[in-house]
């Protein structure tokens, strides 16, 4: 059984392998960056990296910041051989590649709250939330992940240069919409009450590369990344208005930051910190 308390075991970079109860044969990497000051009651923040699976190197784009932010940093790393392909991680497995869907239980998106539950147990976080950041397909991931309720404890969420998003919107399909899920007009308001913070970088616009998300239910959603950012958030006000419902939903501009990772997690930061003290 993996001994979580390696993850503070000392100030820095550490990793462990994890191995979630849900999934106990397929492999995860938590790699933490640890503040000096570190103790139970710092609070904690989990990074999602995007595409690429390396979650050391988006560990490595906190770590510079865990001393001056006091926040326990852990980055969830979804390796391909374990969790292969879009479906797994960006869209949570909610359903197989036959279009089948799969049980709440076998959703991705339930490891998270797992392994802050495993952490409080022992007693490596004694804070009672936590917070969520995520940088293109993470960003996916995040916010997607909070469109089906995972956030009682999530104390702030941050999506960045999401490639895509489940649109607020029960006539659009999964995973390009909340429609054909077990999302309804009440669960959908609840969301909308929900402060995510969408980051878009200013100069994310180039969509010529390999993974920038090019089909049509994708470019519907907004001509560039930086586009779909701010369409999401203004649509989720516009669904609000709709339903005579408030939107909390905010997007920020990152002035001059790509498709950058390092970049994204610099301006989230501060964002990040901020609820992370002012909550338990």
């Amino acid at each position: 059984m993996t001994d979580l308390s390696d993850l503070v075991a000392a100030p820095g970079a550490n990793t462990v392998p994890y191995y979630d109860p849900a999934f106990p044969d397929r492999l995860l990497l938590l790699h933490a960056a640890r503040p000096r000051a570190w103790h139970p009651g710092t609070p904690v923040l989990f990074v999602h990296h995007g595409v690429a699976r390396n979650g050391a190197a988006y560990r490595d784009y906190w770590a510079p910041m865990v001393d001056e932010i006091d926040v326990l940093a852990i980055s969830i790393e979804f390796p391909e051989a374990s969790f292969p392909e879009y479906l797994w991680y960006n869209f949570g497995n909610l359903h197989g590649k036959d279009g089948a869907p799969r049980a709440r239980d076998a959703w991705t998106f339930g490891i998270v709250p797992r392994l802050f539950d495993a952490l409080r147990a022992r007693g490596i976080v004694s804070r009672e939330t936590y917070g969520q950041f995520g940088h293109s397909a993470g960003g996916q991931f995040v916010h997607r992940m909070l469109s089906f309720g995972y956030r009682e404890r999530v104390a702030v969420a941050i999506s960045a240069n999401a490639g895509t998003y489940a649109w607020p919107d029960l006539d659009i399909p999964w995973p390009f919409g909340l429609g054909q899920t077990e999302v309804t007009q009440d669960t959908l308001i609840d969301l909308l009450g929900f402060p995510i913070v969408v980051l878009g970088g200013t100069n994310d616009t180039k969509t010529t590369g390999r993974f920038f998300p090019k089909g049509p239910r994708s470019m519907r959603q907004g001509e560039t990344r930086w586009h779909r950012a701010h369409n999401y958030v203004r649509d989720g006000h516009a669904a609000a208005a709709a339903l005579g419902a408030r939107c909390a939903w905010s997007v920020i501009d990152v002035p001059d930051v790509g498709h950058d990772g390092r970049g994204m997690s610099i301006a989230a930061a501060p964002i990040a910190a901020r609820a992370l003290h002012a909550a338990r």
